[in-house]
């Protein structure tokens, strides 16, 4: 009988999604999709399955390069409406791209929730397995120091020859299978700490805690930098600026880059997950050195009541050999006092039964220690964060990395094509006053204009009936305004007026 369904492992509809994805190598043949990361077929095919988003990345960059070259010098003026409607295509695809972007930091976060969880239950795993190791090493410092120490002094006692033979080797043989009792439970206490040695997670935790301390910032970091660039990008289109749509245009085409290649990362780290996620206990199990090992690794993973514990019958010999070792002391300390009397035997006897009870006491420590339950509920735990939590971080990651993608390139697209239609103000033109160019008309000139104007204003003042002058008179009227006008002096320019 196994254990209650609620304590079993049982692998998500995510990874199951997942694992099932054809693993190809470089020759397109299907290869065995088991976690296998020391495998080199099995890593090609997760590089193969990477290759697709960076596929995909190539030929947006020679589309876009195309689209540029083809549309870089179009300056054919253009109708506001249509500017207008590129504009609000830019504004709805720049929010729906910040929605994508949000989901990729909601999946960061539940990426970053489910490691840090795994690698506090592996903690507690390693934890465990350490103060199982203690306890063996404490039972045997206490048997083979401590003890020790008064065994000798009882030896040393019992060297001195005594008269009643008979009882002397009956106190001998007891004080032997004392000895001997005492070696047997710390032999089952360092047997049951040999199969533990190769079980150190501490430099995998490390590792993992050093690797999620980098990826959850940066990712945090890129894809806030994301939010920044559509930030820009809608001020630019609200307030009509070139400069803010042309930088957009610039640093959105490395947002795409790197969209694509984050997304990459996601397909084959998500595949894998998946792949470990279907059947962690077996990949636990493969890593074990010995059979031993993956025979406890498999009670502790599997935890089922009708597998025995395989420190039992170890764990059985030390408290009977304890035990064993106890009643000897007693039998023996009575006709040992009698044989040696004033000795001291009795303060010898007394502290070698504070040691046996002392390992006694941390025998029935270890025997809760080694008990499956509380191991399997931190890999129950563990592994549930990671593949429950974590893969689903993981793919809507993956999933927000993939539509990023695309909605940048079309936003790259859209803003190449509207920032070139849009002009810059013409700016005020500087002149100089000496600029012969935008100086006023001379004096004669602006005399000339002023007597039309005058002869206009006087042609006016005339009555309707009064007959035209005649050409006579325009010859004397034109001769007196030459003559006034030479004798009278150039009036001064206004820009002499003005540095006076």
């Amino acid at each position: 009988m196994g254990v209650p369904t609620d304590d079993a492992y049982t692998h998500p509809f995510l990874a199951w999604l997942l694992h099932n994805l054809p693993h190809y190598n470089v020759t397109f043949h299907l290869v065995n999709s088991t976690f296998e990361p020391n495998n080199p077929i099995y890593l090609e095919s997760l590089g193969i399955l990477a290759s697709l988003p960076a596929a995909c990345l190539i030929l947006t960059l020679l589309l876009l390069l195309v689209y540029l070259l083809t549309r870089c010098c179009d300056r054919r003026p253009r109708p506001q409406r249509s500017i207008s409607a590129l504009k609000a295509v830019l504004a709805a695809t720049a929010v729906a791209c910040c929605a994508c972007v949000g989901l990729g930091l909601y999946g960061n976060d539940d990426a970053h929730n489910g490691a840090v969880e795994a690698l506090q239950q592996a903690q507690q795993v390693d934890q465990l397995v350490a103060r199982v190791r203690n306890h063996t090493l404490d039972i045997e410092r206490q048997l083979r120091v401590q003890a020790e120490i008064q065994i000798r002094e009882i030896q040393n006692v019992f060297q001195v020859h005594t008269l009643n033979q008979s009882l002397f080797k009956t106190v001998d043989e007891y004080f032997k299978k004392l000895v001997e009792n005492r070696n047997l439970t710390a032999n089952a206490a360092r047997d049951i700490r040999a199969p533990l040695a190769g079980l150190n997670l501490t430099t995998t935790i490390v590792f993992g805690e050093k690797i999620e301390s980098i990826r959850w910032p940066a990712t945090m970091a890129v894809l806030s930098g994301f939010l920044v660039l559509l930030v820009i990008l809608l001020l630019g289109v609200a307030r009509h600026n070139r400069f803010f749509l042309i930088v957009f245009s610039v640093c959105g085409l490395l947002a795409v880059i790197m969209s694509y290649l984050m997304a990459s990362v996601y397909l084959a780290s998500s595949v894998a997950l998946g792949d470990l996620c279907m059947a962690p206990d077996k990949f636990i199990e493969d890593q074990a050195s010995s059979e031993l090992s993956k025979e406890i690794l498999k009670y502790y993973t599997n935890c089922e009541r009708a597998r025995a514990n395989p420190f039992t019958q170890r764990l059985r010999e030390a408290k009977t050999t304890l035990m064993n070792m106890r009643n000897n002391l007693n039998l023996m300390m009575k006709p040992a006092e009698y044989l040696y009397p004033k000795k001291g035997l009795d303060t010898k006897f007394s502290s070698l039964r504070n040691d046996i009870n002392a390992a006694d006491n941390l025998i029935h420590s270890l025997t809760a220690l080694v008990d499956c339950r509380t191991l399997h509920m931190h890999y129950l735990r563990g592994a549930r964060a990671l593949c429950n939590v974590g893969l689903l971080g993981l793919a809507l990651m993956l999933v927000s990395a993939v539509l990023s993608g695309f909605l940048l390139t079309v936003l790259v697209w859209v803003d190449s094509h509207t920032w070139i239609y849009i002009r810059k103000k013409k700016d005020y033109q500087q002149v100089t006053e000496t600029d012969p160019t935008y100086l006023p008309p001379s004096s004669a000139g602006s005399q000339a204009i002023a007597a039309r104007t005058l002869q206009r204003s006087q042609g006016l003042a005339r009555p309707p009936d009064t007959p035209p002058p005649s050409y006579a008179s325009l010859a004397v009227h034109a001769a007196a305004q030459n003559s006034s006008t030479a004798s009278a002096p150039p009036l001064p320019h206004e820009a002499d007026l003005l540095l006076l």
